[in-house]
């Protein structure tokens, strides 16, 4: 199956990514390759681009897409949480821009037997890192009751998180959950049938969830956010595009605090904590996609882009 995945918020990531045709620029989520492709397009030979990516069929992809700017691209299958150590062994200290597009791809949405999607029947994986031995069914059949009922709770935001983890626990209990449709009959049997009437798709929290919990998303993010500042050049920018409540919340703390890192109570006349602001929020509301856009690609509908400039 061809790797497709429509760029969200394109042409306002790159925009704010301020381009500098020399620059040296990172896509720790490389996907397909489409932000990747509109920044390669924007260098010159003395630009470098670096693309970042932990999933095969997306290195694959993206390579074929960026092969026509040659040297300027180095692709490396990685986790962006290592970035940092990618950059060195490169012999790269600072960088002018990073992007990283946190959605689940199309292509791994699409593509069935990788397990994302309740839409279609499949075995329980979710791996975003087929190199990875946890799996989704490893969580759903070896996690503890409050463990399941936490992590829909909290990755989820489903407010039958403790229906649901009874039932799946109960369910699991004469046989394990293997298949994303045996999953989603638990899930519905643990949903009111009169709020399963009037609300999205009774799965999509869930599985939301167990991804989440699966490839560390928000640890990554949390962990590595403070890093990626520290690695960007004066002036240079760092674009996050997000998909949930969750990682949005992450992103604009995370900025905030590198704004404005002072701890000084409010009362103290000057600041003592010494701790200096590393540059701005450009974005003091997080941008959305257009309404154009909304039609042109359904997946772009929770998307918000939030920039940052390192002074």
């Amino acid at each position: 199956m061809e790797f497709k995945h429509k760029s969200v918020l394109l042409e306002e990531t790159i925009d704010g990514l301020h381009i500098k045709p020399g620059g040296i620029y990172v896509d720790g989520t490389l996907g397909g390759g489409g932000h990747a492709y509109e920044v390669c397009k924007r260098l010159d030979k003395g630009g470098r681009f670096i693309g970042i990516d932990q999933d095969a069929a997306a290195i694959e992809a993206a390579s074929e897409r960026l092969k026509e700017f040659g040297d300027t691209v180095t692709i490396v299958r990685s986790n962006y949480c290592n970035m940092r150590q990618v950059l060195q062994e490169l012999g790269i200290e600072k960088v002018d821009g990073i992007v990283l597009d946190l959605g689940v791809s199309s292509y791994q949405l699409d593509t069935a037997e990788r397990g994302f999607t309740y839409r279609e029947n499949a075995p329980l994986d979710m791996r975003m890192d087929q190199r990875n031995e946890q799996t989704a069914k490893d969580i759903v059949n070896s996690y503890s009751e409050y463990d399941l009922y936490r992590i829909i709770r909290d990755y989820g935001e489903d407010k039958f998180a403790k229906n649901i983890a009874k039932h799946i626990v109960k369910a699991r209990e004469s046989k394990p959950l293997e298949t994303t449709d045996e999953l989603t009959e638990v899930i519905k049997a643990a949903i009111p049938m009169k709020v399963r009437m009037n609300t999205g798709h009774p799965a999509k929290k869930t599985f939301q969830a167990i991804r989440i919990e699966l490839n560390k998303e928000l640890e990554v993010l949390n962990d590595t956010l403070n890093d990626m500042i520290d690695l960007l050049n004066p002036e240079g920018r760092i674009c996050i595009i997000t998909f949930h409540s969750l990682e949005d919340r992450i992103v604009k703390s995370i900025y905030r605090n590198n704004e404005n890192p002072c701890t000084c109570p409010p009362s103290f006349p000057v600041c003592v904590c010494g701790k200096k602001s590393k540059g701005k929020v450009i974005t003091r509301k997080p941008i959305i996609p257009s309404e154009e856009e909304l039609e042109e690609n359904s997946r772009s509908k929770s998307s918000k882009l939030r920039v940052f400039e390192r002074i």
